[in-house]
């Protein structure tokens, strides 16, 4: 099986359209923003940061992170790879790119996220990363997880 590699890139000219278009896939609406709702939201809270993400140079996805408040909670809050090209482990290479580089570009040593409780496929895929849930749920009512580094390898 070839490797394919993963990273992350900010949005620009050259790929922000491309970004726009990704969608999940019948029926997985239910669980998370389109990329447009969601730049609708950085758009208004600076501190959310939009990415695109690329698998052998090509956009597969977007991602969302941030850091809030005096605590600097840091949230990795939209994940999204596009209907095409789910099942084939990108999620999970982009969240590992995202568990390396967001903790040092926040000097912070915990990730939070949050998903809605009937997403499975999410929990499982955040739980095999070392997610764990915290029995808490934010404002939405989504269940609240939380990464330490160190604890996983990364």
């Amino acid at each position: 099986m070839r490797k394919v590699h993963v990273h992350v890139r900010d949005l620009d000219y050259t790929n922000k359209e491309i970004v726009r278009k990704v969608k999940v896939k019948p029926g997985q609406e239910q669980f998370i923003e389109t990329v447009d709702e969601c730049l609708q939201e950085a758009a208004t809270y600076h501190q959310w940061h939009p990415v695109a993400i690329y698998a052998d140079g090509r956009v597969v996805g977007f991602a969302m992170y941030g850091s809030f408040g005096a605590n600097k909670d840091t949230w990795i809050d939209r994940i999204i790879i596009d209907e095409q090209e789910q099942g084939k482990g990108l999620g999970k290479k982009a969240m590992r790119e995202l568990m390396d580089i967001v903790p040092n570009e926040y000097g912070v040593s915990v990730l939070y996220l949050s998903i809605i409780e009937e997403n499975k496929v999410a929990r499982r895929l955040y739980e095999s990363l070392g997610f764990e849930y915290i029995h808490e749920k934010d404002p939405n009512g989504e269940l609240i997880f939380k990464w330490e580094k160190g604890d996983w390898g990364f």
